[in-house]
């Protein structure tokens, strides 16, 4: 009788735990962005462009195979004398609850960024509990964020989506941009010195006709969406962008790189072997000589002879010994680049500043107050590039060798 009686109280409490949804959100009545940008109007105010979804036209396509009547986003703005004002001035205009817990892509002005700073931006999206922090944060190149977000592309039916397979993609094949998220942005921002990097993105072609449903309907569109750049911000403005050779030199540095193509000269032609990395490890180390920071970057690589557009004989250890060297200098060239640009900027975007902290915690005491103006730009570094051939595809003797022999 008295197991009855604790067992009808344990189900009488859980009734009470676990009674109705309050917090329920019906799917009908929600308005789902993928992609939120920000940008400063001239009169100092914040504009909001909101991408939301269309759930009947996204399917319809997906389905169907073919093109939909109407697009799969659709875009709303509006703007305040802040982020919270702009956003709820741009609800009005929607029928639904807007819901920001699907979106992943926040687009930054370059403007915005430059002027103003994204310290305000960021401490008001992390207040949000419907923001997620791992959201993907870029910057638009020389375009507004609402222009940005505003695109239409093809293949991939959302734009938002677009943009964050192509920075995945591009970071992992060939390394001269990169992603991250809201969170990664703050811990940078909130590191010694202020200091962190984003991707940028950009419109190719005109940006009214990216805006176009026709664009879409095209083999070769007009105007689309393309990774372009590493904006590089120091106390929360963006104060450079880093493109080619000084981007790819950036990501190495931070290990961030899973593959690229190296091109070296060989036989007096210029980029005639392309080289194709298949592992890369970069470790980094400090410690303070004679009173000055000294840093030492290391870095491992394995890779693969893709292309030859000269005869070479890679059967010859020798040959493949001088392949490695000249890879080996050509990524040193780059990392070197990378930092001499990253010291002139005044801006440790490589974490040398951490990795000091954590090896000579009571030297950086002292310095880190002064380490990105004072310190870090005249801070000796030390780079060791490691390199070998593992492969050379399905052939050895090179083709050109063959039809070279043959026209003899």
């Amino acid at each position: 009788m008295k197991r009855k009686g604790i067992l009808l109280l344990l189900m009488m409490i859980m009734v009470l735990l676990l009674s109705s949804c309050w917090s329920k959100k019906e799917l009908t009545d929600l308005a789902i962005v993928s992609a939120m940008g920000v940008d400063k109007t001239e009169d100092g105010r914040y504009t909001v462009t909101l991408q939301i979804i269309n759930p009947g036209n996204v399917a319809r396509g997906l389905v169907g195979g073919g093109s939909t009547q109407s697009p799969p986003v659709t875009i709303y703005w509006d703007s305040g004398d802040n982020l919270v004002e702009a956003s709820r001035r741009a609800s009005t205009r929607i029928s639904r609850r807007v819901y920001y817990a699907h979106t992943n892509l926040l687009v930054i002005g370059e403007k915005l960024a430059r002027e103003d700073g994204m310290n305000v931006l960021i401490d008001a999206f992390d207040r949000d509990p419907d923001f997620r922090a791992t959201a993907t944060m870029v910057i638009a190149n020389h375009t507004s964020a609402g222009d940005l977000v505003k695109t239409l592309t093809p293949v991939d039916k959302i734009p938002a989506t677009k943009v964050l397979k192509t920075l995945e993609f591009t970071e992992r094949k060939w390394g001269e941009n990169v992603k991250v998220s809201l969170q990664d942005v703050m811990m940078g921002l909130e590191s010694p010195g202020g200091k962190a990097i984003i991707g940028g993105f950009r419109i190719v072609g005109d940006h009214k006709q990216a805006q176009m449903l026709e664009n879409l309907q095209e083999s070769a569109p007009e105007a689309t969406l393309r990774a372009s750049g590493i904006a590089v911000l120091k106390q929360g403005k963006l104060v450079d962008w880093l493109y080619g050779k000084t981007a790819r030199g950036t990501v190495w540095i931070l290990n961030k790189i899973q593959g690229t193509d190296i091109n070296i000269d060989w036989g007096g032609k210029k980029e005639a072997i392309a080289y194709q990395t298949v592992r890369q490890k970069t470790s980094l180390s400090a410690q303070i000589k004679n009173g000055k920071p000294h840093i030492s970057v290391h870095t491992r690589v394995e890779g693969d002879i893709g292309e030859m557009e000269v005869p070479v004989d890679i059967t010859n250890p020798n040959v493949i010994t001088k392949i490695e060297h000249s890879v080996r200098q050509e990524i040193k060239k780059e990392l070197q680049k990378a930092i001499k640009h990253a010291q002139k900027d005044k801006t440790d975007i490589f974490g040398f500043g951490e990795v000091l902290h954590q090896s000579r915690p009571n030297e950086w005491t002292k310095i880190k107050s002064e380490w990105n103006d004072v310190y870090f730009p005249k801070s000796k570094i030390d780079i060791t590039v490691e390199a070998y051939v593992r492969r050379a595809g399905l052939r050895n003797k090179s083709f050109l060798s063959g039809v070279k022999e043959n026209y003899k």
